[in-house]
């Protein structure tokens, strides 16, 4: 009876071994598995021999853990020099959460309040109209305002200022004599943008705006310090931002990714963004970043307003950025948007996976972020290409989520 039971005992731990060797054994890293997470990396290759982008860094960030930083393709698609992870990226409106911050810093400080009006630091904001008909461009006929913009409504793009990125006549003459117009500086480009009408009434319409320039002048205004230095010495330095700027020094130059532009076959943009020489420190893009650099930022926000024991934020002032401030005027189903943020209110609505409360932003040239709070989730896609796709935000949430092992 005794040898069977040691018998019986030897084949159960012999089966247990034998399919300890038979069983996968899945890498993974705070949750993520590893192996599902190249099925991200398999869409960026697609992408890249699709001719649809040069290439692509992802960096994933869970509970504080680096999950992936890799660098796929091409940071010049002609000359194929491969991608490096510590490339530098033209963020273009990935500066606008950036420039949000630096100014809610100033509001921690007293400087001002969410309700006061543009004006009242700004003159020239006071006599401001809007236009009745945009068919009729920017000199079309006028009404008074209702009520005077705020910055709040600065903050959440629904001052009824614009962007001109519609098809209007009256988008079109707003881009073409607001952003390719010379200024001396972001104070000379603000003067200018007053002289126009508005798009629409004041907190009538979600409308994706330049408001961001005025934030930097008023960073100027309220701190003494040009914008450029409140960044450099206010934000960039305590969150290790070493490779975060309006000028690119000399030694960095080698890692800039070109902007690419896709057709028949890829090919680099006739119109590359300037490198140096910048004075206009514009408060709706023009910083470049590299997604380490992006990545501190955001787990700043993600840690509450702190980074290495530095303390640049409240948590109660990110949750106000973070709440929604845009009603139900937003663009997109089941989000609204904060102060620099759009922010998922509806997850169902949204068609993606995600937590209510993630938060995010993008910008022209395919550079990609997100911020889960709830998985405290960092995750990152920057590209160069210059056909503007919301399709990489979705695909970057599809791609990391499906991942997820816990």
């Amino acid at each position: 009876m005794m040898r069977n039971r040691i018998f019986m005992k030897k084949i159960i731990l012999l089966g247990v071994v034998a399919l300890a060797f038979l069983s996968p054994v899945f890498s993974q890293i705070a949750g993520i598995s590893t192996e599902r997470l190249t099925r991200l990396d398999d869409f960026v290759l697609s992408e890249v021999a699709k001719g649809n982008i040069p290439g692509a860094v992802t960096l994933i960030i869970k509970d504080g853990q680096l999950v992936q930083h890799k660098a796929l393709g091409f940071k010049d698609a002609v000359a194929k020099l491969p991608m490096e992870k510590d490339d530098l990226f033209y963020i273009q409106s990935m500066t606008k959460p950036i420039i949000t911050v630096a100014f809610m810093m100033l509001y921690e400080e007293g400087k001002f309040l969410l309700s006061d009006p543009v004006s009242k630091y700004i003159p020239e904001f006071k006599k401001v109209r809007v236009i009745k008909n945009r068919e009729d461009g920017i000199s079309g006929e006028t009404d008074s305002l209702q009520s005077e913009m705020t910055i709040s409504q600065l903050l959440s793009h629904t001052s009824g200022l614009t962007h001109g990125l519609g098809a209007d006549k009256f988008e079109k003459e707003f881009m073409a004599n607001y952003f390719f117009k010379l200024y001396p500086d972001i104070q000379g480009r603000v003067s200018k943008i007053s002289s126009f009408p508005l798009y629409g009434q004041p907190g009538k319409q979600w409308r994706y705006s330049a408001g961001p320039d005025i934030l930097s002048a008023l960073i100027e205004k309220f701190s003494g310090l040009s914008t450029d230095e409140f960044l450099r010495t206010r934000v960039f330095k305590p969150l290790n931002m070493n490779q975060t700027f309006y000028n690119v020094p000399d030694a960095d130059l080698n890692k800039i990714v070109k902007v690419h532009t896709k057709g028949e076959k890829i090919s680099l943009s006739a119109n590359q963004p300037p490198k140096q020489g910048v004075k206009l420190w514009s408060g709706v893009n023009a910083l470049y970043s590299s997604a380490k650099d992006y990545s501190n930022f955001c787990q700043m926000l993600l840690n509450g307003g702190s980074f290495n024991g530095k303390q640049l934020l409240s948590r109660k002032t990110i949750e106000l950025m973070t709440a929604n401030h845009s009603a139900d005027m937003f663009i997109r189903p089941g989000e609204g948007f904060g102060y620099g943020f759009a922010v998922v209110t509806d997850l169902a609505a949204t068609r993606f996976p995600g937590s209510e409360g993630l938060f995010y932003w993008e910008g022209a040239y395919n550079t990609h972020f997100f911020i889960d709070p709830k998985e405290k989730l960092i995750a990152i896609l920057m590209t160069q290409e210059a056909n503007f796709s919301w399709e990489y935000h979705g695909r970057l949430r599809q791609l990391v989520y499906q991942a997820f092992m816990d």
